[in-house]
């Protein structure tokens, strides 16, 4: 029987200890069926003995056997090549070759915002979560996040609650619900239109390093993530630390000093994320950064490629310059113009300093 396009990308995702970027770019430059047909071009690679195997003969019935037990569990495969598979997502260093999907595959290419934070929430943290959840999805976003104890689970009820769209990316096979008291809110999430995804074939159990690689999966999806409630080691900031990898924004609520779980996020407002204290402040940001997308020769709503060469830079001086000051020099609202001196302390060309900002030299 004529082997598929799912075939062979399910066949690559099984060779061993290659990393995805090197898979991606045999694809690339030999094409996917070719790397499975021509012992020649295997030949000139360099191949651990396990590698070859992989590649010179596939475990065909293996990959049957996950189709198979897909179709099971209602799961639809989507392969890194095909139109659905979501555009944020292939721009990632290690993108999943395949992604297995239960619901709405349409929201995958939606403008997401991930909320993510401590499974052991307090119940403020975690009404925090369901709020913005809830407004944020009221604004047009889909909510993702990991379907975890604590924050996750308050993120996915509150989109649902105000009738919005969710995606929750799951460690485990979908044919798998952990934790399994969350059966209920996976089902919920279903009904609702929603979306679960995975890249881990079904049966695959939780494993304790299947969480991070999750985590990846869930900031490269979305524009930006928002962190409510987390320890300073923590799943979340792993999910924040990929995002900032991906170039995606970060977002932060505080809490008390007193509270464990707010330093986290307070470390992550000293590196540069954007405080959060409303829903306003995560649309408004996302709102300049699709304008200045859409309009890219208007000057006054241009970010420029190169923020060195950004116009509101000049309105900064070398010594403290406040932010009236800047409004006034460069004519545009306040909230934009806190909005691209952020951007510009993120990369380094300003510093937030008492009484406003100071201009780095950057040479």
């Amino acid at each position: 029987m004529p082997k598929t396009n799912l075939d062979y990308w399910l066949a690559l995702k099984l060779v061993p200890r290659l990393a995805v970027h090197k898979k991606l770019a045999l694809v690339k430059q030999h094409g996917l069926a070719a790397l499975f047909k021509s012992n020649k071009i295997i030949s000139t690679l360099n191949l651990t003995t396990r590698q070859l195997s992989a590649f010179c003969h596939p475990d065909w019935p293996k990959i049957e056997k996950i189709i198979a037990l897909s179709l099971a569990c209602n799961s639809k495969i989507i392969c890194f090549d095909e139109h659905q598979y979501p555009r944020l997502l292939q721009e990632i260093h290690d993108p999943p070759l395949v992604i297995f999907t239960q619901g709405n595959t349409s929201l995958l290419n939606k403008d997401q915002i991930a909320i993510v934070g401590s499974r052991s929430a307090t119940i403020n943290g975690r009404d925090i979560a369901c709020k913005l959840a809830e407004e944020l999805t009221q604004q047009g976003l889909v909510i993702t996040s990991g379907m975890a104890l604590g924050v996750d689970a308050a993120a996915h009820r509150g989109a649902l609650r105000g009738n919005g769209n969710t995606i929750a990316v799951v460690a485990t096979g979908l044919n798998k619900v952990y934790p399994s008291r969350h059966k209920q809110l996976s089902q919920d999430i279903l009904q609702a239109g929603g979306l679960i995804v995975s890249e881990f074939v079904p049966g695959t159990l939780p494993k304790a390093g299947h969480f991070p690689k999750r985590n990846r999966i869930i900031s490269g999806l979305c524009q930006g993530v928002l962190v409510v409630e987390a320890e300073i080691r923590s799943g979340s900031l792993i999910t924040a630390r990929c995002a900032l990898e991906q170039g995606r924004d970060v977002y932060a609520v505080p809490g008390s000093i007193n509270n464990p779980l707010a330093k986290g996020c307070h470390w992550l407002i000293k590196q540069g994320a954007k405080l959060v204290e409303e829903c306003a402040d995560i649309v408004e940001e996302l709102t300049v950064s699709t304008v200045q997308l859409k309009t890219p020769t208007n000057q006054e709503n241009n970010y420029q490629q190169d923020l060195f060469n950004d116009p509101l830079l000049a309105s900064v001086d070398y010594e403290v310059t406040p932010i009236d000051i800047v409004v006034s020099r460069t004519k545009l609202p306040t909230e934009v113009v806190l909005t691209r001196l952020t951007m510009l302390e993120l990369k380094g060309h300003v510093v937030a300093v008492p009484g406003g900002y100071i201009r780095l030299n950057r040479g």
